[in-house]
């Protein structure tokens, strides 16, 4: 199975984004975790980012929050999907961050999810794995099964305690 690169542009957005190493934990899904930024270490972070497909990626994770040039910066120097989750923060309190993250030149595409939204990015990266891993997609299957029957179990106990 191909890693998936979960790619911060601070220590500061770790709260954040550990949801979506967590996720990729309990999917199964390897991963690692750094520290680049798009502005401070943009040398290093244009290495990383070239180098993915040949170290193993499949999928890169970047989150930033104000300019949010991180995961546009990985998807100028990658081919590999980028799914980029714009931070809260700043003076547009994200707004800035998310226009930043979605708003891409046509040909270098970045898969935007929510403020803060860690854990879909994880989600949407094992998504884009299991295209070709059947094993992680009946794994995708279960968690909306699981999803499905939690639901389910709050709509019986809202109607129950309607009927009192």
């Amino acid at each position: 199975m191909k890693k998936v690169a979960v790619i911060m542009g601070s220590d500061s957005d770790w709260a954040v984004v550990k949801g979506a190493c967590e996720q990729l934990k309990a999917f199964g899904i390897p991963f690692e975790a750094h520290i680049l930024s798009a502005h401070r270490t943009p040398a290093a972070a244009a290495e990383f980012a070239s180098a993915a497909r040949s170290n193993g990626f499949g999928v890169l994770i970047c989150a930033a929050g104000m300019a949010a040039h991180l995961a546009g910066a990985f998807a100028a120097n990658s081919t590999l999907p980028v799914i980029g989750i714009p931070m809260k923060g700043g003076a547009g309190d994200g707004l800035d961050a998310l226009l930043s993250t979605v708003q891409m030149p046509s040909g270098i595409p970045v898969a935007t999810v929510a403020l803060g939204g860690a854990k879909n990015a994880a989600v949407l990266a094992a998504e884009i794995l299991a295209v070709s891993d059947d094993a992680l997609a009946a794994k995708l299957d279960e968690a909306r099964a699981e999803m499905a029957r939690q639901i389910a179990g709050k709509e019986a106990r809202l109607q129950e305690e309607l009927a009192h």
